[in-house]
């Protein structure tokens, strides 16, 4: 039998907080883009707005969904996300941004194919680790099948190519084979195998290897490949400790790209302080307190490993992007959950919290 409660209130003000300096923080970023491309400071806002209440709505749909009935959706819902990888290679439907094959274009729309692999995946796993829990202390039985998954997934995203949602794929992954009760043995030898394939792929791609070089020292291509960092921490240091003031940016002048979107936390850190960009990072880390707590009160494997792995995946995401901002991990394009502007990665960010905050009212 199930019996209802109450969602996770502390989860849901968390998330709707963190969607609020999102919304400030968008429009404050990016009016000064919009004015000089679109002659319309609200441009981006008005976007936003639109994806701002598709996400609520999103997350509404999520939570009102059972999750057997959702479960019996996981196989379907990854390989049409499969499909839509494949898709942004086929000429005429797939859309190139900045090099990048990362999304499918329906006319004024764009729709980002990873967004949805990476909620596919989670429940595709759930579902896999929880049919028969004492297998994944089996390698060949329990861990190949997942990893064998996993490649797949992996392989069709780098061809994008898009490293920095494979990491975030491969992450998640890692933190449900440990929930769901993988071998120590099988963890480490696992961390230690994806790490160098994380190695070989930054050194089979020219681009990558220049971007570690910028990493290790942005001021040697202070106008090429270190050019995105300086920028961004051009706009962290004169923050201190209580910001320039909201809507006082220097950096959203053109200076940093993509400043409402990969890097709006530097615009968070510049106008709003330490203090500011603190919020937003212990923000981040109450979602995850919560999210893994939801996941331990649960006593159905699946929804645990559900919890774990949404959890997991938007702590991850939201983890690089603050890294790769401060500069202390190497640049990759990433968004940061719930706060940059973005359409797809916002709904579908959204559709995953509905599920989170509907695992955290049904109880076994």
């Amino acid at each position: 039998m199930r019996r209802y409660h109450r969602p996770d209130l502390v989860l849901l003000g968390t998330i709707l907080a963190l969607l609020g300096i999102g919304f400030i923080m968008v429009y404050s970023s990016s009016a000064v883009r919009g004015y000089i491309q679109f002659d319309d400071p609200y441009h981006f806002l008005k976007a936003e707005t639109i994806w701002v209440f598709l996400g609520l709505l999103a997350m509404f749909v999520s939570y009102r969904v059972d999750l057997q009935m959702l479960r019996r959706f996981a196989k379907p819902a990854l390989y049409t996300a499969i499909v839509l990888l494949v898709a942004v290679k086929v000429p005429g439907l797939g859309r190139r941004v900045n090099g990048a094959d990362r999304w499918i274009g329906l006319g004024p729309l764009s729709i980002q194919p990873s967004e949805v692999i990476k909620l596919s995946m989670v429940l595709v796993m759930a579902h896999i680790l929880a049919l028969n829990p004492h297998k994944i202390r089996s390698f060949r039985k329990g861990v190949i099948p997942v990893l064998g998954l996993l490649g797949v997934v992996a392989g069709l995203i780098m061809l994008q190519p898009d490293l920095g949602t494979t990491l975030v794929i491969a992450g998640t992954t890692f933190f449900m084979l440990i929930a769901a009760g993988a071998r120590t043995a099988h963890i480490l030898g696992l961390g230690g195998s994806g790490l160098g394939l994380v190695v070989a792929a930054i050194a089979a791609a020219p681009y990558r290897m220049r971007r570690i070089f910028a990493f290790l020292d942005p001021w040697a291509d202070p106008l090429g490949n270190g050019y995105q960092t300086i920028q961004a921490l051009l706009a962290l240091g004169p923050g201190g400790l209580f910001g320039l003031g909201l809507g006082q940016s220097r950096q959203k002048f053109l200076y940093l790209p993509e400043n409402h979107t990969d890097f709006i936390f530097a615009m968070i850190g510049e106008e709003l302080g330490f203090v500011g960009a603190t919020l937003v990072v212990m923000l981040f880390f109450l979602f995850a307190w919560r999210g893994f707590r939801v996941a331990m009160r649960t006593q159905d494997p699946f929804s645990g490993l559900l919890a774990v792995g949404l959890t997991a995946m938007i702590s991850i995401q939201a983890m690089i992007n603050m890294g790769v901002v401060s500069g202390v991990l190497p640049v990759t394009g990433i968004t940061l959950p719930f706060i940059s502007y973005g359409g797809t990665s916002l709904v579908f960010t959204m559709l995953g919290v509905g599920v989170l905050l509907r695992v955290s009212r049904e109880i076994r």
